[in-house]
């Protein structure tokens, strides 16, 4: 299900009863992280939120923040349009390793998936609502339609003019919404500092649009973007980040760097955003395929950068190769623990556009569970075919909440042959964003690798830590704290699956305490349970 923008999100949400709406106005200096933080931490994730009068410096933004939206599996199946985010894996699945047909039925079926990728090539279009104002800097702000009376923005109307909060028809193509005085800048939007000792506000949901210069081929990044002042910001992008090799190869040349990023729309697109997907391939093809509806782009106004047209908020610029880099940070991190300040690009804004209507995403990490932990746990499901195509016998993989994201992994194999949890291991390690892994743990197929304590009492019991464990070296997560070098750390891979001869295991294998199946239907029989 495609979603036309982030605020008809919302309301499908309220409808389905995934949302709280907090009225009163709330800082975003660091109250509604806490808000937030409280119910990213309750019972299945909790709710959405949305902050309908979120306050810049004591003054109430006309903008409401929305954040957890996608923090439980129900709101992410509901983002792709789903009852279940196993339903849309599935569906991947089918699509990448489809059967030959064998009849009329089963090759229009086939036809069918291909038809639907069909339409997830993104499409150019004039205009869109992300352009329904503009604000190019050092130039008087445009609004090409007429603002809403929303509620939200109604109160904001009577604050700062007077005028009624149920405003008269608008004349002349204005109403009196309009009539409110918006130069958009980074410090009037509703930009969260999310944890005391952040070195400022940072947008953290962005989705971050640069091109390879040589090839020209895209990249949808999302890397977080500290605010310095009114026109410039830090570019967070990591040393692994495509964006940051598109980014090596501006400086290598010295030439300006066209950036544009744009927050809201589809929810589809910074989950896409996210997504471990190879270097090259779109991420708004991705979208498109779960939105099943094609992307529509709109040119930049002030770049050649394409942006969804139906983005709430797009924040354009450049990055200057000739320009010294700065500190950026500190920032609370999806680790539970602050990254510290480190020299990075300085981002540029040229022009900020917006919807009339705009609804501010956003999210906040630390210690877990986060909302990252459920857009990490879809990746997981959905890219599992992908794994599959390349480690057949790989049965399930899991990242639990604990591990913040890529740091500790489960996988469960159907073992046949001696060694084969360490091809696996190395296999993982070599694929994308997996090589940030610190710890993997391979279990038996048997085993539910979404059960962390199944998971634990298997490593406890069917390991002897010198024979079923391995070291190794390679690229570590620039935010982790704990490696002696930046970008640089070892890796310990657990194989605690059950021993076969030709592994260092002498003795016969013990079986697995278990009740006769017949007993316990004999039980359940005879207590009614």
């Amino acid at each position: 299900m495609a979603f036309d923008s982030f605020r008809d999100f919302v309301n499908a949400l309220d409808q389905a009863g995934e949302l709280k709406r907090i009225t009163q106005p709330v800082a975003t200096e660091l109250e509604i992280t806490e808000i937030a933080d409280r119910e990213m931490k309750s019972p299945g994730g909790g709710k959405a939120l949305l902050i309908e009068k979120p306050t810049v410096n004591g003054q109430v933004s006309p903008f409401p923040v929305a954040i957890n939206t996608l923090g439980s599996w129900k709101r992410m199946a509901m983002s792709m349009g789903a009852k279940t985010v196993d339903e849309v894996a599935n569906e991947l699945g089918g699509l990448m390793k489809p059967k030959v047909p064998v009849g009329f039925k089963e090759m229009i079926s086939l036809l069918g998936k291909f038809m639907e990728v069909r339409h997830a090539k993104p499409k150019i279009v004039k205009t869109g609502p992300c352009k329904d104002v503009i604000q190019k800097f050092d130039a008087p702000p445009t609004r090409i339609k007429p603002w809403p009376a929303a509620p939200f923005v109604a109160a904001e109307v009577t604050r700062r003019t007077g005028a009624p909060t149920n405003p008269p028809p608008h004349v002349g193509g204005y109403d009196h919404a309009s009539r409110i005085t918006h130069h958009a800048s980074l410090l009037n939007l509703p930009i969260l500092k999310c944890w005391p000792l952040d070195g400022g506000r940072f947008i953290t949901l962005p989705c971050v649009v640069t091109k390879d210069p040589d090839t020209g081929e895209r990249n949808v990044g999302m890397y977080r973007i500290q605010i310095y002042d009114d026109k410039t910001t830090g570019m967070h992008w990591q040393l692994q980040k495509v964006g940051a090799r598109h980014g090596r190869r501006y400086y290598e040349t010295g030439t300006r760097m066209p950036v544009a990023i744009f927050i809201g729309g589809d929810p589809m697109f910074p989950f896409a955003a996210t997504a471990p997907l190879p270097d090259g391939l779109d991420e708004f093809l991705l979208a498109g395929y779960l939105r099943k509806k094609s992307v529509e782009l709109v040119k930049c106004e002030t770049n050649d950068l394409e942006v969804p047209a139906n983005a709430d908020f797009v924040i354009e610029g450049y990055v200057d190769p000739t320009e010294p880099l700065r500190d950026e940070g500190p920032f609370g991190d999806h680790t539970g623990y602050y990254t510290l300040p480190e020299p990075y690009p300085v981002f540029h804004v040229t022009a900020i556009t917006h919807r009339k209507d705009a609804v501010y995403p956003c999210t906040i990490v630390g210690i877990p569970p986060m909302e990252d932990f459920y857009m990490g746990g879809a990746s997981v499901k959905l890219f599992l075919p992908i794994f599959k195509m390349n480690f057949p016998e790989i049965v399930d993989i899991a990242l639990p909440a604990e591990g913040v994201f890529h740091n500790l992994v489960f996988v469960s194999i159907k073992k046949t042959y001696p060694m084969q949890a360490y091809k696996v291991m190395h296999g993982l390690w070599g694929m994308g964003q997996m090589m940030f892994t610190k710890y993997i743990i391979v279990v038996d197929a048997d085993v539910d690798v979404h059960n962390t304590s199944d998971v634990l009492f298997r490593l406890c019991a069917n390991t002897d830590p010198q024979r079923d464990s391995i070291f190794t070296k390679g690229p570590s997560d620039v935010l982790d704290h704990a490696t002696s070098e930046i970008a640089i750390g070892s890796k310990l891979g657990f194989d605690a699956t059950k021993k076969l001869p030709g592994e260092g295991f002498k003795r016969p294998w013990p079986p697995l305490i278990k009740m006769d199946e017949s007993v316990k239907a004999r039980v359940a029989k005879t207590l009614n349970l």
